[in-house]
């Protein structure tokens, strides 16, 4: 039995870091291209999607029942396990990344873009883009273009 949890501890922790240096590699590609601004917009969007999520979850102008999901999704990410797992190639990353926007896009289009314009704390093109997959744009019109600052 003792057996069994270290060989899934090994191909989680394999798995966790053949993810980081996929990561890793996409960002220094991304230099090598010269691409600085774009380089640092990826290797900071996963901790910039932590703190908006945090800053949302705070927001009283945010409903309980989109902060529940939220929370919801904040805990499924956060679990070791996934309803596809992530040592599938795509498919594993490709179930977050959906339940992500879908949690996104539901609370935004409650809530407007204005929050995501306002909490999110990295560059500017992720906030372009995140507005843009959400399906939503700064003044709340659902399929509209976002004006840049």
């Amino acid at each position: 039995m003792a057996g069994r949890s270290v060989a899934g501890l090994t191909l989680i922790l394999l798995v966790a870091l053949g993810t980081l240096a996929v990561y890793a590699a996409f960002v220094a590609l991304l230099l090598l291209l010269g691409r600085r601004q774009d380089a640092r917009a990826v290797a900071g969007f996963v901790p910039d999607c932590a703190v908006f999520f945090g800053r949302l979850l705070r927001d009283r102008r945010v409903p309980r029942r989109h902060k529940l999901l939220l929370g919801l999704l904040v805990g499924y990410l956060a679990l070791p396990f996934d309803l596809v797992p992530d040592f599938i190639p795509v498919a594993g990353q490709l179930d977050d990344a959906i339940l992500v926007l879908v949690v996104l896009r539901t609370v935004l289009r409650r809530n407007r873009g204005e929050l995501l314009a306002e909490h999110w704390p990295g560059p500017q093109s992720s906030l372009e883009l995140m507005l843009q997959l959400a399906g939503v744009s700064r003044g709340g019109t659902e399929g509209s273009q976002a004006p840049r600052r």
